[in-house]
């Protein structure tokens, strides 16, 4: 790679609106840290979404570069935990928000925010799972966690088309689960069965407000969308059930009783992979490296470029982006 490269960076302009171009950066123009990773892939997500259209109050320092994600090679370290040639991955810490992120084909990032690569994952595989697999397994271990188990019955995945959800059915598939997979858009149910799914609801059927309780259907469930799906699929859980609540797709509010929780014995947990310690990142990358079926990961990406980033970052946040997309930095 020459001296120079690429990055997608984000600037305001003189009304506050958020401006997004590719430019040409050197080693100077990064931010500080102890190592310098040259980035094979990164990953697009709602959250980089919300970023480059600038519709959330996402990013915190300007300018910045965008991508919450990256997995490269080492290839300058001042720390003595990395070496040049390692391969790592990084994920959450506030990059693309805070700190520079993955939307760079250099970047200069802090050591102990990087993990390495898991045996069995090239860079590509470890982006089409990036921030989307990482939290999905982080659910499915909260959900066995809180004690259920495969055969207890149907489990939920609420948002079942985006990369959350569609790692998780297919987590969940394969860990012997039997998965109920919850979506807006019916036009992808057979690319749901063929992740795991065994039944498609449509997002209308969970989108009535709940009574305190209703008839219970759910061992447990993995929630991407947060508002009136999480209260009733609150109210539907079986009694000992469990949600593992990771996303506010829907809605940030929650309007629920605490009868499910005394009379059900049921419980809400929630799921965070920006700050997870690192230890229970380490587990949660082995088991995605060990557990998930690698054809997966082929059906559930589409890669972009650099250029691709900004329509794509209409198309998700107007939920037309179905699993992941990889951005090719190379």
């Amino acid at each position: 790679m020459s001296e120079t490269f690429r990055a997608l960076v984000l600037e305001r302009d003189d009304e506050g609106a958020t401006q997004a171009q590719i430019r040409t950066l050197s080693e100077a123009d990064l931010p500080e840290g102890d190592v310098l990773i040259e980035v094979a892939y990164s990953s697009l997500n709602y959250k980089d979404g919300l970023a480059i259209t600038g519709r959330g109050k996402v990013v915190r320092e300007w300018p910045m570069v965008p991508g919450i994600d990256l997995a490269g090679r080492v290839l300058a370290s001042d720390s003595p935990d990395w070496q040049p040639g390692d391969a790592v991955l990084l994920t959450g810490w506030g990059v693309g928000e805070r700190y520079w992120g993955g939307f760079s084909q250099r970047q200069r990032v802090r050591s102990e925010w990087l993990v390495p690569l898991p045996e069995g994952l090239d860079a590509l595989d470890a982006m089409t799972l990036g921030t989307a697999g990482l939290t999905a397994m982080l659910c499915v271990m909260t959900l066995e966690e809180a004690g259920v188990k495969a055969d207890a019955g149907p489990v939920l995945v609420s948002g079942a088309s985006g990369g959350v959800g569609s790692l998780a059915v297919a987590l969940l598939s394969a860990a012997g689960y039997e998965v109920t997979a919850l979506t807006g858009r019916p036009e992808g149910a057979d690319w749901l069965r063929e992740l795991g799914a065994a039944e498609i609801l449509s997002r209308e059927s969970m989108s009535a407000p709940p009574r305190p309780l209703e008839s219970q259907r759910w061992a447990g469930a993995v929630d991407t969308v947060g508002g009136v799906v999480l209260a009733r699929t609150l109210a539907e859980l079986r009694y000992g059930g469990a949600v593992a609540a990771c996303g506010l797709a829907g809605s940030h509010e929650l309007s629920t009783t605490v009868m499910p929780f005394i009379l059900r014995n049921v419980s809400l947990r929630g799921v965070d992979s920006v700050v997870c310690p690192r230890e229970r990142r380490l587990a949660a990358w082995e088991r995605l490296a060990r557990d998930l079926p690698r054809e997966h990961l082929a059906a559930i990406r589409q890669v972009a470029r650099l250029e691709d980033l900004p329509a794509l970052a209409e198309r998700i946040l107007a939920g037309q982006v179905r699993g992941r997309v990889v951005v090719d930095l190379q």
